[in-house]
């Protein structure tokens, strides 16, 4: 982390204390969290006070961390990067609304911008164990979270509290479930195709197998091996 962005963390601790935990960031960012309750208080006072002067909200995403750093397989030898690497593949079409959530599985990041004092940070807040997971929309804060959060909603099927109309953003107006769950099937919950009988676009239960797209690639010939890969030809 660059000096001047230390001496931003210390008066991010200075100024709100236990309001505001600042975490460790292998990346060199400021990266900070807060409660929801404290979330529009902490806002505003990072829009507003000298020190601070965040104006801009350049961008805010939801995040799903079920399965966070779960592999399909457990083997040295499988890869961890690919698609669905930390998918968890079960049949749900729609959650039971008496689920209660893991208290840290849904989060909102924003990225907040001081175009004035040149300086940026992160802000995470984490929605709890409700279901369906609710956080205050910071739209009377920062009105470029208008879409954004419509669009977290749509992905992710968080709730904004106060916003003024929050709507699907991205998917069709009849579409089942938040397709950036990672408890989402792949290949979705509903197919389409026009039936010539009826006359017109029907929609059926998919009918694609779910499975685990990661590649699962075992190598054991004597390329890989390590005391004959480097060897010259003529050894």
């Amino acid at each position: 982390m660059t000096p001047r962005l230390e001496a931003l963390a210390a008066r991010l601790g200075t100024r709100f204390g236990s309001q505001l935990r600042i975490r460790p960031s292998r990346v060199g960012e400021v990266d900070c969290e807060v409660d929801p309750g404290q979330l529009l208080e902490v806002a505003r006072a990072l829009r507003d006070e000298e020190g601070f002067r965040f104006e801009m909200l350049v961008d805010l995403c939801g995040v799903d961390y079920l399965g966070c750093g779960e592999g399909e397989w457990n083997s040295t030898s499988a890869t961890r990067q690919g698609y669905s690497r930390a998918a968890d593949l079960r049949e749900v079409i729609v959650p039971d609304p008496d689920q209660a959530f893991e208290p840290r599985r849904f989060a909102v990041v924003y990225h907040l911008l001081s175009v004035s004092l040149n300086q940026r940070m992160r802000l995470r807040v984490y929605t709890g164990a409700g279901n369906p997971p609710v956080v205050p929309s910071v739209i009377g804060i920062w009105r470029s979270a208008d879409w954004y959060e419509r669009e977290a909603f749509d992905l992710f099927g968080i709730l904004f509290d106060g916003h003024p109309d929050l709507r699907r953003l991205l998917t069709d107006y009849g579409f089942i479930g938040h397709p950036f769950r990672k408890d989402f099937p792949t290949s979705g919950n509903v197919e389409v195709r026009y039936d010539a009988d009826k006359g017109r676009v029907v929609y059926e239960p998919v009918s694609i197998e779910p499975r685990v797209l990661v590649p699962r690639i075992m190598r054991d010939d004597n390329r890989y091996m390590a005391d004959l890969k480097d060897k010259p030809d003529n050894a």
